[in-house]
């Protein structure tokens, strides 16, 4: 899996299609990320102590990784990323239509 946690990513279909978001975790063993903004559910929550407040909250449920696109930070386009080895052997990610090291 590509997408990494702190990525900025677009959903490529469904309801949220279109929207950008950061990725707040990913899930390779699944394939799933979570993305800030994206796929909201609510869910509702009881107050189980004294002094909690119950009621309605709205939480990110998780999405197939296959669905989002890495944003490149300097085009600001949707690109897959390629990987580069440096001179001093470290892997680094490039995107794919500018070249830029992500």
């Amino acid at each position: 899996m590509f997408i990494k946690k702190d990525d900025t990513v677009v959903v490529l279909s469904g309801k949220d299609k279109g929207k950008k978001g950061k990725v707040l975790s990913a899930d390779p063993k699944n394939g799933k990320v979570i993305v800030e903004g994206v796929n909201v559910a609510k869910c509702h929550i009881k107050a189980r102590r004294p002094g909690e407040e119950s009621g309605i909250i709205k939480k990110e449920t998780p999405i197939y990784a296959s669905k989002v696109m890495r944003v490149c930070p300097k085009c600001g386009k949707p690109t897959r990323e390629a990987h580069q080895f440096l001179k001093d052997g470290s892997k680094v990610r490039v995107c794919k239509k500018c070249g830029e090291t992500i």
